[in-house]
């Protein structure tokens, strides 16, 4: 499928050399933070689920980079990278990992329910499909306010068969919403490939049922996604409506580090992880700044180093963080 449908609402600006840069750093925040946590997992010092997205991380960043600060987001189960990916510090993160106090939900949403308010992070849930409509809230708020926020709503392959994105992709396509819709499609729901529950190859497809855009992108290819972003967030500005973008993409580990233990060994082949290893998103991307003469080695090696510092930093600020004190479970409720 092309990019049929995408229409830029005036000129879009190429990203600069420091808007490059970032896109790295912020690339390998979500990678390190992300191992750091598996790691973690697997020592048992984190409670909870957690699921993780290493190979994905060019179509989050990218993605969220194509936005203003002001902008929205909604994530889902697998939603670490977002906030990160947005912007967000890592300490407060990894602290809601831990269950600490200084949490971004002060310890009581944990790995799937991760909500930034500075950085426009509505939320995440571990419930397939259920923020699609929160983000087309998201929109009709910005429509309400006579802002030009939009919102970017991320799911998945798996998602995109479930009930809500019909919901959500219909009313905000007759409303005109400043929602943009992006399906991460590493091609797994839990264990099941997309092939098997999926009757079109391209969910990008579905667009022309609610007259409108649809757009595939390489989701291992930064450049690529924020280009498609770019796009639909000047449509969607310019009061033009929502666009469904699909990021063809892969995550290399396990759907849970929780569920590892129970996986089939055969859902997947060794070859195809391999193949999309060899396209793993941070090292092409670097090769291709090499190349364009924006990044010495000494300078990829500079930033590894700081990034896996602001990690480091991170998981000590979560130690020594303290527990939410037993009151707290009678805040922030309703009744």
């Amino acid at each position: 499928m092309s990019e049929q449908g995408i229409i830029p609402a005036g000129p879009l600006e190429p990203p600069t050399k420091a808007m490059l840069i970032e896109m790295l750093r912020r690339m390998l925040r979500v990678r390190f933070f992300e191992e750091r946590a598996s790691q973690m997992m697997s020592e048992s010092r984190l409670p909870g689920a957690l699921h993780n997205s290493i190979g994905q991380e060019a179509e989050v960043v990218g993605a969220c980079m194509a936005l203003r600060d002001d902008d929205f987001m909604t994530g889902n189960h697998r939603s670490h990278g977002h906030p990160i990916g947005k912007g967000a510090s890592v300490a407060p993160l990894m602290a809601e990992l831990f269950g600490k106090a200084t949490g971004v939900c002060r310890g009581k949403g944990g790995s799937m329910h991760l909500a930034r308010f500075s950085v426009g992070g509505l939320g995440e849930s571990g419930i397939v499909g259920s923020l699609m409509p929160g983000a087309v809230g998201a929109g009709l708020s910005a429509c309400l306010r006579r802002t030009d926020q939009v919102c970017l709503c991320f799911f998945g392959d798996g998602a995109a068969n479930c009930g809500p994105f019909h919901e959500s992709l219909n009313l905000a396509a007759v409303w005109r919403l400043p929602v943009i819709f992006l399906c991460e499609n590493n091609g797994y729901a839990i264990h099941s490939s997309a092939a098997q529950t999926t009757a079109v190859a391209d969910i990008a497809l579905r667009a022309s049922a609610y007259n409108i855009p649809g757009l595939i992108v390489d989701g291992q290819d930064v450049l690529a996604v924020y280009g498609g972003v770019q796009a639909a967030v000047a449509r969607a500005r310019a009061g033009e409506g929502p666009s469904l973008i699909e990021a063809k993409t892969y995550r290399y580990c396990e759907h849970s580090e929780f569920s590892k233990p129970f996986d089939p060994p055969s859902y997947r082949d060794e070859s195809e992880i391999a193949a999309w290893r060899a396209r793993d998103p941070i090292d092409t991307f670097a090769s291709h700044l090499r190349e364009a003469g924006d990044l010495s080695s000494n300078e990829f090696e500079s930033i590894r180093a700081s990034v896996r510092a602001e990690i480091d930093a991170a998981v000590m600020f979560a130690e020594e963080s303290a527990d939410p004190e037993p009151e707290a479970m009678l805040r922030d409720i309703f009744v």
